[in-house]
């Protein structure tokens, strides 16, 4: 054993990642489907049907706690912080601490790189400080940039679930709309009725509503809503129910049109896919397919011909 430390610090991270697996198929998973079926009913004393209450205010754990006070410390520009505050809102993260918490994860990321690179610049060959140097600066620059690659790909699965959802909202607004209600009630009637199949649309549907209660115009109602997820399609919608509603043009029609429009582009996006598959497919197969194809049908052939062809040639000579 010349590295125990090193074969140590392994095995617990294999362990890691095997119980976090364990914990991810067993509870964490079931838990959420368990959530989108909705809240728990229960009955009062009348026998009347009640939703149990879950507005209870969460108390953040002390690891949240520890990362928020790690990730206060940190001296960061402007920019950085209006760019990554701005990606916490894409990805879902609207708590006025989940900046620090993020900076405190990009800390500890750090730190933890700097730690393994240091146990591991002793197995370096020759033993070279410049390549010792050079190996710890990069460890530390990955376990800085990891979290953001890792936010970077939140909010762009939160955008793809939010424009998958988008056709079904759009039908229930045309319903809505073209049944007599008003763009808002159509908006809220909305959120309600995807809070189970579609909770993260709902969510932003429901701030929308939130806004223009709170006095907020519908247009600046709406234009926030495409800046908080930053999606395209949603983009889209916004800018056809300000205009919509900016000259007076009939609102169930847009939304009938647009949502014609959307689901075009995806049934062409499906062919456009369908198409990629035959390409795709090509290098799969000449490495893995038809070597097997190749040993299963010329296996047997190859075998005759070093067994009888090659003993005949070395008589001949």
């Amino acid at each position: 054993m010349e590295h125990p430390i090193l074969l140590s610090v392994c095995a617990f991270l294999m362990m890691l990642i095997g119980l976090t697996w364990c914990g991810y198929r067993l509870y964490y998973r079931p838990g959420r489907f368990l959530k989108q079926l909705g809240s728990p009913v229960i009955t009062d004393e009348r026998g009347r049907f009640v939703v149990a209450d879950q507005t209870a205010p969460e108390t953040p754990s002390g690891l949240v706690t520890l990362l928020q006070n790690l990730g206060s410390k940190i001296p960061t520009s402007e920019t950085d912080t209006a760019s990554i505050k701005n990606m916490l809102i894409m990805a879902g993260f609207r708590s006025e601490h989940s900046l620090s918490v993020f900076y405190g994860v990009r800390l500890i990321g750090a730190g933890v790189m700097l730690a393994l690179c240091l146990m591991m610049s002793g197995s370096l060959p020759n033993n070279n400080p410049m390549m010792n140097v050079v190996m710890i600066v990069f460890g530390v620059a990955v376990g800085w940039v990891f979290p953001k690659m890792l936010l970077e790909k939140k909010v762009k699965r939160r955008q793809d679930t939010l424009r998958l959802a988008l056709p079904d909202a759009l039908d229930l607004l045309v319903v809505s709309v073209e049944a007599g209600l008003g763009l808002d009630m159509a908006m809220q009637h909305v959120a309600r009725e995807l809070q189970v199949t579609h909770p993260q649309l709902s969510e932003e549907l429901m701030l929308v509503t939130l806004e223009m209660r709170a006095g907020k115009r519908r247009a600046d109602a709406l234009k926030n809503l495409s800046e908080r997820t930053g999606e395209a399609e949603l983009r889209k919608l916004v800018a056809i129910l300000v205009q919509s509603d900016r000259f007076g043009t009939s609102m169930g029609e847009s939304l009938r049109t647009h949502s014609d429009f959307m689901r075009n582009r995806r049934r062409q996006e499906a062919e456009e896919r369908a198409a990629k598959v035959g390409v795709k497919l090509v290098f799969p197969i000449f490495f893995f397919i038809l070597p097997s194809m190749l040993i299963v049908a010329a296996g047997p052939g190859l075998l005759q011909i070093f067994t009888n062809l090659f003993p005949m040639m070395r008589q001949i000579h």
